[in-house]
């Protein structure tokens, strides 16, 4: 092969496992390497992309640790770290893809990537709405909402829902579904400006800032004076608890994230668990991945509710793969508004 077909490409590189604490900028560099922008010779189904928008996620926190039997493996320091992201396929030895393709999945973050094995890749198929949505909204993001609202908590309308980290990625969307639906909908997040949004564009009943409430158990019975029917929870800690004793009886809870947890040394104890025993909570874990079955489905759903303005997404957009790390490290400590990607190439 000439060198000619040689390409710069950038790379986010983790340096270090980041074991416990707040992940910095300085734990990752941005390393310049070479790639041929064609699949090595004899290297069967696999893909080379170029890709355009990256996934900043609150689950790449724990992918910074060593982690032992995890559902998802930590980085490798010294390699390019990899996340959900939208790319286009630039070689391709695969039956199902050619040159162009538009797809969403796992992918590295860099300016190319070679996968070998594009099993969690889906196609888009729908180009008539803006590419980034597929990083949230039509992505991963979006998926985690719907089967989390919809597959594990079973709403009925008029239930009370309560969504905490109501503005990021999946909080913003949850509230949107249970709106919908006919649910009444309370958010929580972390400035005057997030609760703004989830009033006045997301369409929440009501939303509050934690960090303003001394005292979340008190919080929750303002909001629901009646209790919660459905907790779609983000965050644990003493939101969780607070949220234990508020709970209706047969509430659901849907564990997605624990936000609040990611960066500590050891987890903070839960003190009302006892609380699901008479309320007969129940309290379910979920690894999105393991519904992608149902992205037809979930498709068939959404697109004509944003076709129909039902739906608004709001996106926290960085450019350049430059900025990946202070993106990445911004979602620890609510700095970024909505969903937060970044752009690598627009074309």
């Amino acid at each position: 092969m000439a060198d000619e077909a040689l390409v710069k490409n950038k790379q986010v590189v983790l340096k270090n496992y980041v074991n416990a604490g707040l992940p910095k900028e300085s734990d990752m560099e941005i390393k310049e390497k070479s790639i041929q922008l064609k699949v090595p010779e004899g290297t069967k189904d696999s893909i080379l992309v170029k890709n355009l928008y990256l996934s900043c996620d609150p689950y790449m926190r724990n992918r910074m640790k060593k982690l032992e039997d995890s559902y998802v493996p930590s980085f490798e320091p010294g390699s390019a770290i990899s996340g959900y992201g939208v790319a286009k396929v630039v070689d391709s030895t695969h039956p199902e893809y050619k040159n162009g393709d538009l797809v969403w999945g796992m992918t590295g973050w860099e300016e190319y990537s070679l996968l070998t094995a594009p099993g969690l890749l889906f196609k888009i198929q729908h180009t008539d709405v803006p590419l980034t949505y597929y990083t949230g909204l039509l992505g991963m993001a979006g998926m985690t909402a719907y089967t989390g609202f919809y597959e594990i908590c079973t709403p009925k309308k008029g239930e009370y829902v309560y969504v905490s980290a109501a503005s990021g990625a999946v909080g913003q969307l949850v509230g949107q579904f249970a709106k919908l639906l006919g649910c009444y909908v309370v958010g929580s997040a972390g400035s005057k400006e997030k609760i703004d949004l989830l009033k006045n564009k997301f369409g929440f009943d009501e939303a509050f800032n934690y960090k303003e409430e001394p005292d979340l158990d008190a919080a929750l019975k303002r909001y629901f004076p009646e209790g919660i029917d459905i907790y779609f929870e983000n965050v644990g800690g003493k939101m969780l608890d607070a949220v234990l004793l508020n709970m209706r009886v047969h509430g659901r809870i849907a564990v997605c994230g624990m936000i609040s947890q990611y960066n500590n040394d050891k987890p903070e104890a839960t003190h009302n668990l006892m609380y699901i025993i008479p309320k007969r909570v129940r309290m379910q874990g979920f690894i999105v991945t393991d519904f992608y079955d149902l992205y037809p489905k979930y498709l068939e759903m959404v697109i004509p509710s944003i076709k129909e303005g039902k739906i608004t997404y709001i996106e926290d957009v960085a450019e350049g793969i430059e900025s990946a790390p202070t993106a990445l490290i911004g979602l620890f400590i609510g700095r970024n508004v909505g969903k937060q990607l970044v752009v690598v190439s627009r074309d």
